[in-house]
């Protein structure tokens, strides 16, 4: 009886009367609620997000690069395209920074210098094309990109010669400018660098320019407002598990097949993807 009478006492000290109806208090959303963290996005369409990502990032954990190529022509279906750059460049920082912090000592410092101003001033360069492009423009030039890219890995092509230093303007240049307007120019200085140093060196120097590549799109966006709203922080984070098992497996790969068999793969799926994409947008 005492523990009623008190909490009539409570009842009225609140303003309360003890027949009256409580209005209930608010619960937490739990953090395995997805429409709660996410609400624009439904639950086909992160499972499809997630597919996507843990597949690109299988070929980053292999190759170093190439999340954009493979992950972009899928998340196009379900996200506006352009806001799958500004995505994965959250995503690729965190991917290249564990690469950088374990190999980066290792980079070439003489190709680093020649490369990275030009990265910097053509990644300037594609990220106002990219804030001004179109955005109807963007899924058909995104696809006829990435198929272009497929084709050329396809057929092999490799300089016939040992590139000079001043090649690496053009490509950096360029590198920069499809890294900001497209999520990936690491194929770009893979050709200049598999001319200039050993294949150890190379795949050093690259995850290091591929790392200072999704910084700088980072810092660009940042400073656009893209991340203002968090929507694609959140989104980012609730897409993290995908990303980090995709390296994984893309490390467990590497022991088991070379690397040139996986890729040849990859860019069979990467040239259907990017047709799919090219012709879907005609068709609209």
């Amino acid at each position: 009886m005492p523990i009623c009478d008190g909490s009539a006492r409570h009842l009225r000290s609140i303003g309360t009367s003890p027949g009256a109806t409580l209005n209930p208090l608010p619960i937490p959303a739990s953090p395995m609620d997805l429409s709660a963290l996410l609400p624009d996005v439904s639950l086909p369409g992160y499972a499809t997000m997630s597919a996507a990502l843990a597949a690109a990032y299988v070929i980053f954990g292999i190759a170093g690069f190439g999340t954009a190529l493979v992950a972009a022509p899928v998340l196009a279906y379900v996200m506006p395209v352009a806001q799958i750059v500004p995505l994965l460049a959250l995503m690729d920082c965190s991917a290249a920074l564990l690469n950088l912090a374990r190999d980066g000592h290792a980079a070439d410092r003489t190709e680093l210098r020649r490369l990275v101003p030009c990265l910097l001033i053509g990644s300037l360069i594609g990220a106002a094309l990219l804030l001004r492009i179109r955005a109807d423009v963007l899924p058909a030039v995104l696809g006829v990109f990435v198929t272009a890219y497929a084709i050329w890995s396809l057929l092999g092509k490799r300089p016939a010669t040992r590139l000079s230093s001043s090649a690496a303007v053009p490509f950096g240049l360029v590198g920069g400018i499809c890294s900001a307007m497209f999520g990936s120019g690491g194929f770009l200085y893979a050709i200049y660098l598999s001319s200039r140093l050993d294949k150890d060196a190379m795949r050093v120097t690259q995850s290091t320019l591929i790392g200072l590549s999704t910084l700088t799109r980072l810092v660009l966006f940042l400073l656009a407002g893209v991340y203002a709203g968090a929507e694609l922080l959140k989104l980012a984070v609730a897409l993290a598990p995908a990303m980090i098992v995709g390296l994984w497996a893309g490390r467990q790969i590497t022991l088991r097949m070379s690397r040139e068999q996986f890729l040849r793969v990859v860019n069979v799926i990467v040239l259907l993807s990017g047709s799919a994409l090219v012709i879907r947008t005609w068709l609209a």
